[in-house]
C-alpha cells in the first residue's frame, strides 16, 4: 500500500469522476485538503470486517472484493466493485465497525475521505446525496436479487447469473477474463466449487460459453439469457 500527494492527483479524479465533477470548486478543494490516494496491491486488505469505520472509501480505478467472514475460516463473497464506486458506504452510516471486509483483487487506487468532511458534504449538497442514494438503492436491488437467484434457481440458473454479472455489470464484454479463484466464484454462486467447476465445464461442453483457464467468451447470450430467467 502506498500514498501519493492528493494535491497531485486528486483534481483530475474530482474532474472526471462522475459523481464528483459537478462540485463546486470550493466543494473541490475541501475534499482535497481532506483526502488521501491510496495505492492498494493485488490481494491487500482495504478494510476488515469488525473493525471501526472512520472513512468514506472511492474506488477510483481496479476491481474490490467484498466478503463475509465467519468463525470457521470461511468467507462469503458478496460483491465486487468497480471503478467510479464506493466500497462500504452502507456499513459507515449504520454501524460503527464494519460489517464485511474488503480487499484489492487487482491493483487498486482508492480515494480515502475523512468522514466528516464526506457527512458535511452529504448535508450541504443535494445532488450528491440523491446519487448517494441512488447506489445504495442499486446495492440493496443487487442483494435482493442475488439472494432470490440462490433461493429459488438452480444450479445453470445461478452459474448463469455469474457470467451475466461479470459480462454485463463488471467488464461491460461479453468476452472477460474471471478475476477470482474457482472457490470465490463457487461462492458467489451459492455452491460448491465442484459443482461450480462441474457445470461451468457443461457450459464449455454444450458450447454456451468459450473457456480457456479464467479467459471466458459468451458464445451463446441468449442461451445463458434464458438459463438466468427460467432459473
Amino acid at each position: 500500500m502506498s500514498t501519493s500527494d492528493p494535491k497531485a492527483d486528486v483534481p483530475d479524479i474530482l474532474k472526471n469522476s462522475w459523481i464528483f465533477k459537478d462540485f463546486s470548486d470550493q466543494e473541490k478543494e475541501t475534499l482535497m485538503q481532506n483526502s488521501s490516494l491510496v495505492q492498494y496491491r493485488e490481494k491487500e486488505i482495504l478494510f476488515r470486517q469488525k473493525t471501526r469505520t472512520s472513512h468514506a472509501m472511492y474506488v477510483v480505478s481496479g476491481l474490490v472484493k467484498v466478503y463475509k467472514e465467519n468463525g470457521s475460516n470461511r468467507s462469503i463473497t458478496l460483491k465486487i466493485i468497480t471503478g467510479n464506486q464506493f466500497v462500504g458506504l452502507d456499513t459507515i452510516y449504520a454501524e460503527s465497525v464494519y460489517q464485511y471486509s474488503g480487499s484489492a483483487i487487482t491493483d487498486t487506487m482508492v480515494l480515502i475521505i475523512d468522514f466528516g468532511t464526506f457527512n458535511n458534504l452529504v448535508l450541504s449538497n443535494g445532488k450528491f446525496a440523491l446519487d448517494l442514494i441512488r447506489m445504495l438503492s442499486q446495492d440493496s436491488l443487487y442483494i435482493f436479487t442475488r439472494l432470490n437467484s440462490q433461493t429459488h434457481k438452480q444450479l445453470p440458473g445461478r452459474i448463469a447469473d455469474v457470467l451475466l454479472y461479470f459480462a454485463e455489470d463488471i467488464f461491460h464484454s461479453y468476452s472477460f477474463e474471471f478475476p477470482l479463484t474457482r472457490n470465490e466464484l463457487a461462492e458467489l454462486a451459492g455452491t460448491t466449487k465442484e459443482s461450480f467447476i462441474r457445470t461451468i465445464n457443461e457450459f464449455k461442453h454444450d458450447k454456451i460459453i468459450h473457456l480457456d483457464g479464467r479467459k471466458v467468451k459468451i458464445m451463446s447470450l441468449e442461451l445463458v439469457k434464458i438459463l438466468s430467467e427460467l432459473g
